[in-house]
């Protein structure tokens, strides 16, 4: 057993309005220069819909992420090094400008500086990459709010796997946002795909990032990337993408996203993993089986076998602690409400997802029952405006078991705490049907709805991991640190009996022409 910790996040769906200032907010901190005017390391999607870039679901196309051989073992999608050394220079698996967009500004200086006359000035559009007058034809999130539903909703590639056609008629549409950041893989493809070497993940905490100056630009990492969250800028020649916003979380604080969201929907945590698990959870056979198998390389942080293994392999106590708060392994491990993001691209992504419950409350509520009740809502789910086996398709490789668990845990959440919250008496057999307890829906409920900032956020600093070395330190005359003047090897000086006139070796260092002895009068 050799135990690594992870930093990951989880975002409940249900929460998400879809306003984009977590999108708006890592722009401005991470791609507001020249070369990545069209990269959003966040982006929030409207669903159905084609996502950013264009269809980038579809592997098919883009041979993004890792399949299994016949003989159970893992390769790359894109191929292996003969296939790279061959296509180095023309790499065919690349979205092109128009799949992301082409990114576009206003002439906004005609407004202030146009001749008076009889015409209204305008802004006109103009392209970010040539300068030249442009006419959008497509952005980021080109879906939002069933703007283009009608149109691309049924190009998106999910719903090509749906047995039972879904139409785009107003009276049955269904929506709900998905913001997405770089998934910071267990097995990420991308760093399995880079050339150069360039491509990383941190062993202190599992992000993954870009070595600028090792990185040649062959942007196979794009192509290897399943959810194509790396970017190639165009501009210095290298690859950039999502860093979980490393300089804060060192210091403790949340990513930039997370901090900013306006449902506080986000939730950020360590979580400790078995890494000899990893290859052999995501070389499974099923993919339905994808989903238990990540679960089982997630470890116990209260067991203390896990501590124990943990400690052996260097993680600092204080990590092991934020382990045991973390608010993200009680919703994957604990509660198991949230769920990966496409499973079988056998990455093992580490940003989970809660699925959206809503509008079965509502639904149920206008069809004359109550909305709120336990077996009311349970029986509404695979009648849900949203269909299980889309978020099966996005979520559990199509398997809509563990949806539906999920979404009947968070149903019963619902109707158990509004019990509570009317001074009813609690109805026990609401947490049984689900596999849990009250006091579970309880840990659940305040979780999701009422945790607060240092809750939702448990992130050790740096710093904080070091304090030991530093308190280590400590204990001993500050002389003898390393480089210090103490570092002669004359072992410790007893001051109380030094005498006047003396300089007792090792205490100061040595003058230039002086022995150690000498400087006795």
């Amino acid at each position: 057993m050799r135990i690594m910790a992870q930093l990951a996040m989880v975002m409940n769906l249900d929460k998400c309005i879809g306003c984009h200032t977590c999108s708006v907010t890592c722009k401005q901190a991470w791609t507001n220069r020249g070369g990545v005017e069209y990269a959003w390391f966040n982006n929030v999607e409207t669903r159905p819909g084609q996502g950013f870039p264009r269809r980038y679901e579809d592997q098919d196309r883009w041979r993004g992420g890792w399949e299994r051989t016949r003989r159970g073992r893992l390769k790359l999608r894109a191929g292996g090094r003969a296939r790279k050394l061959l296509s180095l220079f023309a790499n065919p698996d690349l979205p092109e400008i128009g799949d992301y967009y082409e990114p576009w500004t206003y002439e906004y200086r005609n407004l202030t500086e146009a001749p008076l006359g009889d015409d209204v000035p305008t802004a006109r559009p103009t392209s970010q990459l040539s300068g030249r007058p442009y006419q959008p034809k497509w952005g980021p999130n080109w879906d939002d709010d069933l703007g283009g539903a009608a149109e691309h909703g049924e190009r998106d590639p999910l719903l090509t796997r749906i047995s039972d056609q879904i139409k785009f008629e107003f009276e049955q549409t269904f929506m709900f946002y998905l913001p997405r950041i770089c998934e910071h893989c267990l097995n990420p493809s991308c760093v399995a795909s880079c050339p150069s070497g360039a491509m990383y993940k941190r062993v202190e905490d599992g992000i993954v990032l870009v070595d600028q100056d090792a990185c040649r630009g062959w942007r196979m990492c794009v192509t290897g990337c399943p959810y194509k969250k790396v970017y190639f800028n165009h501009k210095t020649g290298k690859a950039e993408k999502c860093t979980f916003c490393y300089p804060r979380v060192e210091a403790g604080q949340p990513t930039v996203c997370a901090e900013t969201c306006v449902g506080r929907l986000r939730h950020i945590g360590v979580v400790l993993y078995d890494a000899d698990k990893v290859l052999a959870a995501a070389s499974v056979a099923e993919e339905h089986q994808l989903y238990s198998a990540q679960l089982d390389v997630f470890c116990d942080p209260d067991d203390p076998a896990v501590i124990e293994a943990a400690e052996r392999t260097g993680i600092p106590h204080d990590w092991i602690t934020a382990a045991q708060r973390s608010p993200v392994y009680d919703l994957i491990c604990r509660h198991r409400v949230a769920l990966p993001l496409h499973p079988e691209y056998r990455t093992m992504p580490m940003v989970w997802y809660i699925p959206p419950l809503s509008p079965v409350v509502d639904a149920v509520a206008g069809s004359g029952f109550d909305g709120e009740d336990g077996n009311n809502l349970f029986g509404a789910i695979d009648t849900l405006r949203i269909p299980v086996s889309y978020l099966a398709e996005l979520f559990t490789a199509g398997d809509p078991e563990p949806v539906r668990a999920s979404l009947r845990k968070l149903a019963a959440m619902r109707s158990f705490m509004r019990a509570v919250n009317l001074g009813d008496e609690p109805r026990d057999e609401i947490a049984e049907a689900v596999g849990t307890t009250g006091a579970g829906l309880k840990s659940l409920y305040r979780l999701l709805a009422l945790a607060k900032y240092e809750e939702r956020y448990v992130i050790p600093t740096a710093g904080v991991a070091q304090a030991h070395d530093l308190e280590a330190i400590a204990t001993k005359c500050s002389l003898d640190t390393d480089g210090g003047p103490g570092m002669g090897g004359g072992g410790t000086v007893n001051l109380f009996s030094w005498r006047e006139g003396s300089r007792p070796d090792g205490l100061f260092p040595s003058l230039r022409g002086e022995t150690a002895d000498r400087g006795r009068k």
